[in-house]
Protein backbone atom coordinates (compact mmCIF):
# COMPACT_ATOMS: atom_id res chain seq x y z
CA UNK A 1 0.00 0.00 0.00
CA UNK A 2 1.24 3.55 -0.49
CA UNK A 3 3.00 5.12 2.14
CA UNK A 4 0.93 8.26 2.03
CA UNK A 5 -2.12 6.19 2.29
CA UNK A 6 -1.59 4.08 5.40
CA UNK A 7 -0.31 7.36 7.41
CA UNK A 8 -3.48 9.69 6.13
CA UNK A 9 -5.41 6.65 8.31
CA UNK A 10 -2.94 6.36 10.58
CA UNK A 11 -3.73 10.25 11.22
CA UNK A 12 -7.42 10.03 10.38
CA UNK A 13 -7.38 7.63 13.23
CA UNK A 14 -5.18 8.93 15.96
CA UNK A 15 -7.28 12.38 15.66
CA UNK A 16 -10.86 10.25 15.93
CA UNK A 17 -9.29 8.41 19.19
CA UNK A 18 -8.44 11.51 21.22
CA UNK A 19 -11.70 13.89 19.59
CA UNK A 20 -13.55 10.90 21.31
CA UNK A 21 -11.88 10.66 24.34
CA UNK A 22 -12.33 15.05 24.85
CA UNK A 23 -16.22 14.43 24.22
CA UNK A 24 -16.18 11.32 27.14
CA UNK A 25 -13.82 13.14 29.65
CA UNK A 26 -16.24 16.52 28.90
CA UNK A 27 -19.55 14.68 29.34
CA UNK A 28 -18.19 12.92 32.99
CA UNK A 29 -17.44 15.75 34.21
CA UNK A 30 -21.19 17.41 33.35
CA UNK A 31 -22.52 14.43 35.14
CA UNK A 32 -19.87 14.58 38.06
CA UNK A 33 -21.96 18.35 38.11
CA UNK A 34 -24.62 17.44 38.39
CA UNK A 35 -24.70 14.40 40.72
CA UNK A 36 -27.07 14.70 43.29
CA UNK A 37 -25.19 16.92 46.53
CA UNK A 38 -27.13 14.48 48.70
CA UNK A 39 -25.93 11.67 48.06
CA UNK A 40 -22.07 12.69 46.42
CA UNK A 41 -21.10 15.22 48.65
CA UNK A 42 -17.76 16.82 48.02
CA UNK A 43 -16.89 19.08 45.09
CA UNK A 44 -16.84 17.58 41.54
CA UNK A 45 -13.65 15.38 40.16
CA UNK A 46 -11.95 17.07 37.35
CA UNK A 47 -10.01 14.86 34.75
CA UNK A 48 -6.38 15.20 35.52
CA UNK A 49 -4.12 14.21 32.29
CA UNK A 50 -0.37 13.33 32.61
CA UNK A 51 1.51 12.38 29.23
CA UNK A 52 3.79 9.30 29.10
CA UNK A 53 6.60 7.90 26.60
CA UNK A 54 7.96 4.96 26.45
CA UNK A 55 10.93 2.73 24.37
CA UNK A 56 10.31 -0.34 23.04
CA UNK A 57 12.57 -3.51 23.81
CA UNK A 58 15.50 -2.69 22.20
CA UNK A 59 15.32 0.80 23.90
CA UNK A 60 14.24 3.05 21.06
CA UNK A 61 11.74 5.98 21.17
CA UNK A 62 8.43 4.44 20.52
CA UNK A 63 5.95 6.95 21.55
CA UNK A 64 3.23 7.40 24.27
CA UNK A 65 0.16 8.74 25.25
CA UNK A 66 -1.79 10.62 28.12
CA UNK A 67 -3.31 9.60 30.66
CA UNK A 68 -6.80 11.30 31.66
CA UNK A 69 -7.80 9.87 35.44
CA UNK A 70 -10.55 11.22 37.22
CA UNK A 71 -11.31 10.50 41.31
CA UNK A 72 -14.69 12.73 41.97
CA UNK A 73 -17.65 12.24 44.25
CA UNK A 74 -19.67 10.36 41.34
CA UNK A 75 -17.00 8.77 39.70
CA UNK A 76 -15.00 6.71 41.97
CA UNK A 77 -12.34 6.33 39.73
CA UNK A 78 -12.14 6.45 35.82
CA UNK A 79 -9.34 6.49 33.28
CA UNK A 80 -9.95 7.61 29.92
CA UNK A 81 -6.57 6.94 27.82
CA UNK A 82 -5.04 7.71 24.34
CA UNK A 83 -1.73 6.31 23.23
CA UNK A 84 -0.06 6.35 19.88
CA UNK A 85 2.94 4.10 20.01
CA UNK A 86 5.28 2.11 17.63
CA UNK A 87 8.57 0.28 17.27
CA UNK A 88 9.35 -3.39 17.12
CA UNK A 89 7.57 -6.53 18.55
CA UNK A 90 9.81 -8.38 21.08
CA UNK A 91 10.76 -11.88 19.17
CA UNK A 92 8.61 -13.80 22.22
CA UNK A 93 5.36 -11.83 20.86
CA UNK A 94 5.70 -11.51 17.41
CA UNK A 95 4.00 -14.87 16.30
CA UNK A 96 0.78 -13.83 18.43
CA UNK A 97 0.42 -10.65 16.22
CA UNK A 98 -1.13 -10.59 12.52
CA UNK A 99 1.71 -9.77 10.38
CA UNK A 100 4.60 -9.62 12.93
CA UNK A 101 6.26 -12.86 12.17
CA UNK A 102 7.39 -11.57 8.61
CA UNK A 103 7.92 -8.12 10.22
CA UNK A 104 8.15 -6.78 13.74
CA UNK A 105 7.55 -3.39 13.36
CA UNK A 106 4.08 -1.92 14.80
CA UNK A 107 2.45 1.33 15.09
CA UNK A 108 -1.25 1.42 17.08
CA UNK A 109 -3.15 3.78 18.61
CA UNK A 110 -6.29 4.15 20.56
CA UNK A 111 -8.44 5.04 23.19
CA UNK A 112 -9.26 2.82 26.59
CA UNK A 113 -11.82 3.61 29.21
CA UNK A 114 -12.49 1.97 31.98
CA UNK A 115 -15.03 3.88 34.86
CA UNK A 116 -15.74 2.35 38.26
CA UNK A 117 -18.71 4.22 40.67
CA UNK A 118 -18.98 5.09 43.49
CA UNK A 119 -23.07 4.19 43.50
CA UNK A 120 -23.47 0.41 43.40
CA UNK A 121 -26.56 0.80 41.52
CA UNK A 122 -24.23 2.44 38.70
CA UNK A 123 -23.12 -0.47 36.62
CA UNK A 124 -19.20 -0.05 35.99
CA UNK A 125 -18.22 -0.22 32.11
CA UNK A 126 -15.25 -0.64 30.01
CA UNK A 127 -14.64 0.33 26.51
CA UNK A 128 -11.94 0.61 23.76
CA UNK A 129 -11.04 0.66 20.27
CA UNK A 130 -7.73 0.45 18.35
CA UNK A 131 -5.92 0.77 14.68
CA UNK A 132 -3.21 -1.58 14.35
CA UNK A 133 -0.57 -1.63 11.81
CA UNK A 134 1.98 -4.44 10.96
CA UNK A 135 2.51 -5.92 7.23
CA UNK A 136 -1.27 -5.72 7.99
CA UNK A 137 -3.81 -3.44 9.56
CA UNK A 138 -6.87 -3.29 11.17
CA UNK A 139 -9.48 -2.35 13.53
CA UNK A 140 -10.49 -3.77 17.26
CA UNK A 141 -12.14 -2.86 20.26
CA UNK A 142 -15.56 -3.17 22.12
CA UNK A 143 -17.40 -2.09 25.12
CA UNK A 144 -19.09 -4.30 28.24
CA UNK A 145 -21.19 -3.12 30.77
CA UNK A 146 -21.01 -4.82 34.55
CA UNK A 147 -23.33 -4.28 36.91
CA UNK A 148 -22.13 -5.19 40.43
CA UNK A 149 -25.58 -6.18 41.78
CA UNK A 150 -26.72 -9.34 41.27
CA UNK A 151 -30.06 -8.30 40.61
CA UNK A 152 -29.05 -5.87 38.17
CA UNK A 153 -26.80 -8.63 36.35
CA UNK A 154 -29.56 -9.69 33.96
CA UNK A 155 -30.27 -9.36 30.34
CA UNK A 156 -34.00 -8.09 30.93
CA UNK A 157 -32.68 -5.51 33.47
CA UNK A 158 -32.98 -1.70 31.27
CA UNK A 159 -29.50 -0.74 31.64
CA UNK A 160 -28.89 -3.86 29.75
CA UNK A 161 -31.34 -4.11 27.13
CA UNK A 162 -30.20 0.09 26.34
CA UNK A 163 -26.58 -0.78 26.39
CA UNK A 164 -27.44 -3.91 23.98
CA UNK A 165 -29.05 -1.77 21.62
CA UNK A 166 -26.68 0.66 21.28
CA UNK A 167 -24.05 -1.62 20.10
CA UNK A 168 -25.83 -3.29 18.21
CA UNK A 169 -27.11 -0.31 16.15
CA UNK A 170 -23.21 0.87 16.20
CA UNK A 171 -22.70 -3.12 14.42
CA UNK A 172 -25.87 -2.73 12.03
CA UNK A 173 -26.04 0.81 11.14
CA UNK A 174 -26.12 2.69 7.94
CA UNK A 175 -22.36 1.04 7.25
CA UNK A 176 -22.99 -2.52 8.05
CA UNK A 177 -19.46 -3.09 8.52
CA UNK A 178 -19.70 -5.53 11.71
CA UNK A 179 -21.59 -8.71 12.23
CA UNK A 180 -22.83 -7.89 15.73
CA UNK A 181 -24.12 -11.90 16.29
CA UNK A 182 -20.50 -12.27 16.35
CA UNK A 183 -18.95 -9.95 18.22
CA UNK A 184 -21.75 -9.71 20.91
CA UNK A 185 -20.74 -13.80 21.26
CA UNK A 186 -17.12 -13.35 21.50
CA UNK A 187 -17.75 -10.72 24.01
CA UNK A 188 -19.63 -12.84 25.75
CA UNK A 189 -16.92 -15.79 25.41
CA UNK A 190 -14.07 -13.30 26.20
CA UNK A 191 -15.55 -11.67 29.25
CA UNK A 192 -15.62 -14.70 31.17
CA UNK A 193 -13.93 -16.38 34.25
CA UNK A 194 -13.01 -20.06 33.74
CA UNK A 195 -11.69 -20.08 37.41
CA UNK A 196 -15.10 -19.03 38.73
CA UNK A 197 -17.40 -20.38 36.33
CA UNK A 198 -18.86 -17.02 35.08
CA UNK A 199 -19.09 -13.96 33.25
CA UNK A 200 -17.90 -11.14 34.25
CA UNK A 201 -20.71 -8.63 33.83
CA UNK A 202 -23.53 -8.60 30.90
CA UNK A 203 -21.68 -8.24 28.07
CA UNK A 204 -21.62 -5.71 25.13
CA UNK A 205 -19.49 -6.62 22.12
CA UNK A 206 -15.93 -7.40 21.52
CA UNK A 207 -13.73 -7.72 18.28
CA UNK A 208 -10.08 -7.90 17.00
CA UNK A 209 -8.69 -8.44 13.43
CA UNK A 210 -11.40 -6.00 12.07
CA UNK A 211 -10.42 -5.42 8.16
CA UNK A 212 -13.82 -6.19 5.85
CA UNK A 213 -11.65 -4.66 2.89
CA UNK A 214 -13.51 -1.50 3.18
CA UNK A 215 -11.00 0.65 5.54
CA UNK A 216 -13.70 3.93 4.85
CA UNK A 217 -16.46 1.77 6.65
CA UNK A 218 -14.55 0.17 9.03
CA UNK A 219 -13.56 3.68 10.45
CA UNK A 220 -17.23 4.62 10.29
CA UNK A 221 -18.09 1.52 12.80
CA UNK A 222 -15.74 2.46 14.63
CA UNK A 223 -16.54 5.97 15.00
CA UNK A 224 -20.81 4.35 15.55
CA UNK A 225 -18.92 2.25 18.53
CA UNK A 226 -17.46 5.59 19.76
CA UNK A 227 -20.77 7.63 19.60
CA UNK A 228 -22.65 4.94 20.38
CA UNK A 229 -21.35 4.38 24.23
CA UNK A 230 -21.17 8.18 24.20
CA UNK A 231 -25.04 8.43 24.30
CA UNK A 232 -25.96 5.62 26.14
CA UNK A 233 -23.84 5.21 29.06
CA UNK A 234 -23.99 8.85 29.92
CA UNK A 235 -27.83 8.26 29.92
CA UNK A 236 -27.16 4.65 32.13
CA UNK A 237 -25.51 6.74 34.86
CA UNK A 238 -27.81 9.80 34.65
CA UNK A 239 -30.85 7.79 35.25
CA UNK A 240 -29.52 5.85 38.26
CA UNK A 241 -27.28 8.49 39.94
CA UNK A 242 -29.96 9.78 42.33
CA UNK A 243 -31.09 5.77 43.31
CA UNK A 244 -29.45 5.65 47.00
CA UNK A 245 -27.73 2.65 48.37
CA UNK A 246 -27.77 0.52 51.36
CA UNK A 247 -24.09 -0.73 53.37
CA UNK A 248 -25.10 -4.40 51.84
CA UNK A 249 -25.20 -2.73 48.56
CA UNK A 250 -21.62 -1.34 48.55
CA UNK A 251 -20.31 -4.44 50.66
CA UNK A 252 -21.99 -6.53 47.04
CA UNK A 253 -19.99 -3.95 45.05
CA UNK A 254 -16.52 -4.47 46.10
CA UNK A 255 -17.14 -8.10 46.66
CA UNK A 256 -17.93 -7.89 42.34
CA UNK A 257 -15.06 -5.75 41.94
CA UNK A 258 -12.77 -8.31 42.79
CA UNK A 259 -14.20 -10.80 39.60
CA UNK A 260 -13.17 -7.36 37.83
CA UNK A 261 -9.35 -7.52 39.59
CA UNK A 262 -9.00 -11.31 38.82
CA UNK A 263 -10.32 -10.94 34.61
CA UNK A 264 -8.03 -7.64 33.88
CA UNK A 265 -4.81 -9.48 35.92
CA UNK A 266 -5.46 -13.15 34.84
CA UNK A 267 -6.63 -12.80 31.16
CA UNK A 268 -7.41 -9.58 29.80
CA UNK A 269 -5.16 -8.90 26.38
CA UNK A 270 -5.27 -5.91 26.41
CA UNK A 271 -3.21 -5.46 29.74
CA UNK A 272 -0.72 -8.60 28.17
CA UNK A 273 -0.37 -6.53 25.53
CA UNK A 274 0.68 -2.80 27.50
CA UNK A 275 2.70 -4.73 29.53
CA UNK A 276 4.98 -6.96 26.56
CA UNK A 277 4.99 -3.93 24.22
CA UNK A 278 6.58 -1.33 27.06
CA UNK A 279 3.10 0.60 27.65
CA UNK A 280 3.00 3.33 30.76
CA UNK A 281 1.88 0.73 34.03
CA UNK A 282 0.53 3.22 35.57
CA UNK A 283 -2.19 3.63 32.56
CA UNK A 284 -2.20 -0.15 32.04
CA UNK A 285 -3.19 -1.40 35.50
CA UNK A 286 -5.67 1.82 36.22
CA UNK A 287 -8.17 -0.10 35.37
CA UNK A 288 -8.52 -1.64 38.62
CA UNK A 289 -11.05 -0.26 40.77
CA UNK A 290 -10.01 2.05 44.04
CA UNK A 291 -11.64 -0.21 46.69
CA UNK A 292 -11.67 -4.15 46.50
CA UNK A 293 -12.61 -7.33 48.86
CA UNK A 294 -11.92 -10.92 49.14
CA UNK A 295 -14.37 -12.33 51.95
Amino acid sequence: MDVSIIEDRKARARAWFESLRDDICASFERLEDDAPQSLYPGEAGRFKRTPWRRTDHTGAPGGGGVMSMMCGRLFEKVGVHCSTVHGEFAPEFRAQIPGAAEDPRFWASGISLIAHLRNPQVPAVHMNTRFVVTTKAWFGGGADLTPVLDRRRTQDDADTIAFHAAMKDACTGANGAADYDKYKKWCDEYFYLPHRKEARGVGGIFYDWHDSGDWGADLAFTHDVGHAFLKTYPDIVRRNFATAWTAEDREEQLIRRGRYVEFNLLYDRGTIFGLKTGGNVDSILSSLPPEVKWP
